[in-house]
């Protein structure tokens, strides 16, 4: 099983992008937050201790991340391939996640960054929020909050794979087919 990273600040089209090339490579999405929403709403185990951790407004330790994707590679080690959307997003998740694919045998593909200005990541988040339904996205206080957490935790745990596996970066700017075509034209 191939593993394929998509990876970027919030509201850059991630989702989007694994979503089109879930199809076109059907391989399996795995989107961190949808997951991570499942196991609290199903009170799984794992759900249950992620949740502990959030109503005390703690983040979720890398450790519990870590054992969810665990069982995440586990449940679909006979697909061809997954999507990680959303993870690693720190550095000790980059090496968490190495070490789970070396564990298990399995190889990362590619990592694909989608790169985006903050000017236009605040409009495209501005727009979700009049589209969407979720509670999350109407705030614009969490849309700079999220974006900040991107640039202080995330980017430097992009940067920190890149010494580690292959990243490509590729602007996220234009039309989604157009972005699409970029990635493609590369995998």
């Amino acid at each position: 099983m191939e593993v394929l990273i998509i990876t970027g600040p919030p509201y850059s089209g991630k989702g989007t992008q694994c979503e089109i090339l879930k199809e076109e490579l059907k391989f399996e999405h795995i989107s961190t937050g949808d997951r991570c929403r499942f196991e609290k709403q199903n009170e799984t185990e794992i759900g249950k201790i992620m949740s502990e951790y959030e109503e005390r407004g703690d983040l979720v330790p890398d450790s519990t991340i870590k054992e969810l994707f665990s069982k995440i590679l586990d449940e679909n080690i006979n697909a061809k391939g997954i999507i990680l959307d959303g993870y690693p997003r720190t550095e000790p998740q980059v090496d968490d996640l190495l070490e789970l694919v070396k564990s298990k045998n399995l190889k990362i593909g590619k990592v694909i960054n989608i790169d985006v200005p903050k000017e236009e990541l605040l409009k495209r988040a501005k727009k979700r929020a009049e589209t969407s339904n979720r509670k999350d996205d109407k705030d614009a206080n969490i849309h700079i909050k999220r974006i900040e957490i991107f640039e202080n935790s995330t980017r430097p745990a992009i940067e920190y794979m890149k010494s580690k596996i292959k990243v490509l970066t590729f602007e996220g700017m234009g039309t989604i087919e157009e972005i699409t075509k970029r990635i493609k034209d590369n995998l």
